[in-house]
C-alpha cells in the first residue's frame, strides 16, 4: 500500500504477516506435532494417533527419529510464529522532496536493534538498482545506491513486473536513473 502526493511518498511494507507465512507455520506445526505423537506412541506402545498402529513402528530407531523430527519441527514452527507475531520486516518507506529527506523504517527481532531506521538526503541517492536472478529460485531485489552508504535493499520479490513498476514510479518521483543488473 502506498500514498503519494506531489512532494511526499509513503509506502507501507507488509513484513512477515502474510497468508503464506501463516499457512506454512500452521502446516509445519501440525506435521511436526504428528511426528512427535507417533514417536511418543511408539515409545509407550499405545496408539495416540489412530492412523498408525504403534506395533508397526519400533521405538529404536524409527520412533526416536520421528520424535527428533517432531521436536525440530516444533522449534521451527515456533520461530515462524514468533516472526509473525513480532511482524519482522514490516515498516515504511518515506520520501519527502520538499524537505529533501528519505527515511526507511523496519521492525526487526526483539532486542537492542528492534527498530531499524535509516535517514538520508535525497540528493545523495545516485540511482535505483534492480537486481534480477533467474532460475529455479528467481529473485528480484530493488536497491538504492546512496553516496557514502552503498546499496540499501528496499524490497525483494519473485515478480518481475511488480518490481519494475515500483522502480519506475520511484525513480520518476525521486528523479534518479534506474540500473538493471
Amino acid at each position: 500500500m502506498s500514498w503519494q502526493s506531489e512532494h511526499l511518498w509513503i509506502e507501507l511494507i507488509a513484513g512477515s504477516r502474510k497468508k503464506s507465512n501463516f499457512c506454512w507455520a500452521f502446516i509445519l506445526f501440525l506435521g511436526s506435532l504428528g511426528f512427535l505423537l507417533v514417536g511418543i506412541s511408539s515409545y509407550l506402545g499405545r496408539n495416540l494417533i489412530s492412523l498408525f498402529a504403534s506395533q508397526q513402528i519400533i521405538f529404536f530407531p524409527q520412533g526416536i527419529v520421528m520424535s527428533f523430527y517432531g521436536i525440530a519441527g516444533l522449534f521451527i514452527s515456533s520461530y515462524l510464529w514468533c516472526t509473525i507475531s513480532w511482524n519482522v520486516g514490516s515498516g515504511y518507506d518515506r520520501f519527502d522532496r520538499k524537505e529533501g529527506i528519505g527515511c526507511i523504517f523496519r521492525w526487526g527481532f526483539p532486542g537492542k536493534n528492534r527498530r531499524i531506521l535509516l535517514r538520508f538526503l535525497l540528493k545523495d541517492i545516485q540511482s535505483i538498482r534492480i537486481e534480477v536472478k533467474e532460475g529455479i529460485y528467481a529473485r528480484h531485489v530493488l536497491y538504492f545506491e546512496i553516496r557514502g552508504q552503498g546499496s540499501i535493499p528496499l524490497i525483494r520479490t519473485a515478480e518481475t513486473q511488480e518490481i519494475e513498476q515500483k522502480a519506475a514510479k520511484l525513480a520518476y518521483f525521486l528523479r534518479v536513473p534506474i540500473e538493471v543488473f
